[in-house]
């Protein structure tokens, strides 16, 4: 461990670091790069999620006793230059990265500016997807350890010791001197490693978040949880099919244990609304059942409501009255990957719905007063031009049926962008399309510098590479985009009205 000292860092830059003692020198530095470059471009998103996959780790590398802070640069809205001025004037022993595709660029430039003596680590999952690229980039010539998948258990040991890495599997660096690739090897069971027991990891220090917990329009107290690990379904556009993903084991967390979560955000921040971001909670009767019957005989609906991410196919095959156990235990929203009106492009996606399956349970949940939040895909390879057509029908018949029910509808719309390690990248590259430039990601700009109030948040996770891949045009894409957005922000100010 370093030895304790003051840091010598400006109180202005500190004020920026989540959870880290500023009496002690950084061992780590966890930095969320931001979604674009807010030197040149103002930010007109007012709220992001968490990184609680960082914060996670950072809560276990605390409790090993290191001294660890969050930049979250996107909840701050900083820029390239000044997040990597944050890192070099703090001079933390380690620079940690989350790298996804869309801003992996962002992070390479944070990465390119920083001090050559901050050794630097990466995971998230990019860094899995594409690991030779990464390690191959020279923005990243100072990366000491690609860290692939769960990280909590070999973070800490690299924060002890980084000469161990030799010993943790799916561990990756540059050999200087060999100048080659080498991957740790673990002899034992990997399983600690790789897989660590959810249930017996520390709850997220909520000291790394610098936006969670959070005051909501409604005025509760809302927190942001991580009910399971892993993914069991296949849908083509997304890196984490479980096809993609052999090595992750899918585990969801015991019931209790998140009641025991929910209890202590309440008593520590007042914290009565949560959002479960995780695929499972809704998404696995296995995972359902049990929820509901420990969530019941512990009276959460009593003071608690929130939201979770549904499976449309897992949903239609409940029953009501389960639908209304669920209410009494406090569901207020559910967010369904609906993706398209058009089951040609579904099956294609292998999303395993259709769209008379997506109403039926729309349908079902607002009639128990449940609101929903439907994401969609517009762009899709091989989508045609009736496809896009069928989803945007499809969007206004679910809002028709919204009026005429208790619970809301609302849709989040966005072009399709491919990402490496998903299905359907794999095709696209046999299809012809360049690797290089369907990872050249740039921001669609649809609230005209932010001046449109209508988009105000609505364009901050919108990335284009440039590229068509299916009957539309990337500006008719757009104009649909800016059109579907605009129609949603009247209805919720109608609603809020």
């Amino acid at each position: 461990m370093p030895v304790q000292t003051s840091t010598e860092a400006p109180r202005h830059d500190l004020d920026l670091i989540a959870g880290a003692d500023r009496g002690r020198i950084l061992d780590a530095l966890f930095v969320n790069a931001p979604l674009r470059d807010y030197d040149k471009r103002p930010r007109v998103n007012d709220y992001t999620l968490p990184v609680l996959g960082m914060a996670y780790i950072a809560t276990y590398a605390k409790q090993q006793g290191f001294n660890v802070g969050v930049l979250d640069a996107e909840a701050h809205g900083l820029g390239i230059q000044r997040t990597a001025e944050i890192i070099n004037t703090l001079r933390p022993r380690w620079a940690a990265f989350n790298l996804l595709a869309p801003t992996y660029s962002i992070s390479a430039r944070i990465a390119d500016l920083l001090d050559p003596h901050i050794m630097l680590m990466a995971g998230g999952h990019h860094a899995k997807a594409a690991p030779v690229d990464v390690l191959n980039d020279p923005r990243f010539r100072n990366l000491a350890a690609l860290v692939i998948g769960e990280g909590e258990t070999r973070v800490a040991q690299l924060l002890a010791d980084h000469r161990r890495r030799a010993d943790l599997p799916k561990v990756m660096w540059r050999d200087r001197m060999l100048d080659r690739i080498v991957t740790g090897i673990h002899r034992g069971n990997p399983d600690q490693w790789l897989s660590p027991d959810i249930d017996a990891l520390p709850f997220v220090g909520r000291e790394f978040l610098p936006q969670d917990p959070y005051l909501a329009g409604d005025g509760r107290r809302e927190a942001n949880l991580v009910c399971s690990r892993g993914c069991p379904y296949e849908c083509t556009f997304c890196g984490a099919a479980a096809s993609k993903n052999p090595e992750v084991r899918i585990r969801a967390r015991d019931p209790f244990n998140i009641i025991a979560e929910m209890e202590q955000l309440r008593a520590d921040h007042g914290v009565t609304a949560f959002r479960a971001v995780d695929d499972l909670f809704l998404g696995a009767r296995r995972v359902i059942h049990p929820m509901t019957k420990a969530f019941t005989s512990a009276g959460i609906g009593d003071w608690a409501v929130w939201d979770a991410t549904g499976r449309i196919n897992v949903l239609d095959r409940e029953d009501e009255a389960m639908l209304g156990t669920l209410v009494s235990c406090g569901l207020r929203e559910v967010a369904l990957g609906i993706e398209s009106g058009s089951d040609r492009i579904l099956e294609a996606m292998d999303k395993r719905i259709t769209a008379a399956m997506t109403e039926r349970v729309t349908r079902r949940l607002l009639a128990q007063g449940v609101n929903v939040k439907g994401y969609f895909i517009l762009g899709f390879p091989g989508e045609s031009r009736a496809d896009a057509e069928a989803t945007i029908r499809h969007i206004r018949d679910l809002w028709d049926l919204s009026d005429r029910h208790p619970g809301t509808f609302r849709a989040s719309v966005f072009t399709f962008r491919p990402y490496p390690g998903s299905p359907v990248w794999d095709q696209l590259v046999k299809d012809g399309f360049d690797p290089v430039r369907m990872q050249t990601y740039s921001d669609v700009d649809l609230t005209d510098q932010g001046a449109d109030e209508a988009m105000r948040g609505r364009d901050e996770f919108n990335f284009t590479t440039g590229l068509q891949f299916g009957e539309l045009s990337q500006d008719e894409l757009n104009q649909h985009l800016a059109d579907l957005s605009r129609q949603q922000f009247e209805r919720s100010q109608a609603v809020a009205a």
